[in-house]
């Protein structure tokens, strides 16, 4: 799965306590998330076709993780511009003041494995209490130009709170995100880059 590129419809709605969750529909494996169809999401008449308070177009992204073991069951699938799409996880952004703000971590019900094989390189935030975040998937929404090459150097670039920091590693044995019978905890950088929460 690595490097491999996709993209998400997020079918949001606001609770009736003011909190914002997302039904989140992705096109891994049934395509590569084509620039042409994507580029012409209405994600406007998404949402008025699905009855929900909003639609984001979180894309295009490309995976870092090599390998991913799915929840059981069948998910539910849907055509987006003539894209389909499977849903995969359902993602609890909390208040709306908090959707979408970089380094706010967020639940999210998606129970898979996620897999970073021995000798890959992986890049993590580090929080001040030493909770450490690996990268899952980098954007190309802020910068179009962003590619695996660059994320060795993308310290530098993010605008990281205090106390955190950015750093890589090779693994030098798998590496497994495990959250089958617990939400994962997840973020995004200032370019919408996304991490997995590690265990301590």
């Amino acid at each position: 799965m690595r490097t491999d590129r996709y993209g998400e419809v997020m079918l949001v709605t606001l609770t009736d306590d003011g909190e914002v969750v997302a039904d989140v529909f992705n096109t891994y494996p049934f395509n590569d998330c084509p620039a042409e169809q994507w580029e012409q999401l209405d994600a406007d008449k998404i949402a008025a076709d699905a009855g929900v308070t909003a639609a984001l177009l979180n894309g295009p992204r490309y995976w870092l993780i090599d390998g991913v073991e799915p929840p059981a069951g069948e998910p539910e699938i849907r055509d987006f511009g003539g894209m389909t799409m499977a849903k995969r996880a359902t993602l609890e952004l909390g208040p709306i003041g908090e959707a979408g703000v970089p380094y706010v971590v967020h639940a999210v019900n998606r129970r898979t494995v996620f897999l970073f094989l021995a000798g890959s390189t992986i890049y993590e935030l580090t929080d001040p209490d030493g909770t450490r975040y690996v990268m899952q998937s980098w954007s190309q929404q802020v910068d179009p130009t962003l590619a695996e090459d660059d994320l060795a150097g993308l310290g530098d670039r993010l605008a990281l709170p205090a106390g955190w920091s950015y750093s890589t590693r090779t693994l030098d044995e798998d590496l497994r995100v495990v959250t089958r019978e617990e939400d994962a905890r997840v973020l995004q950088d200032d370019l919408k880059n996304s991490y997995s929460e590690l265990p301590a």
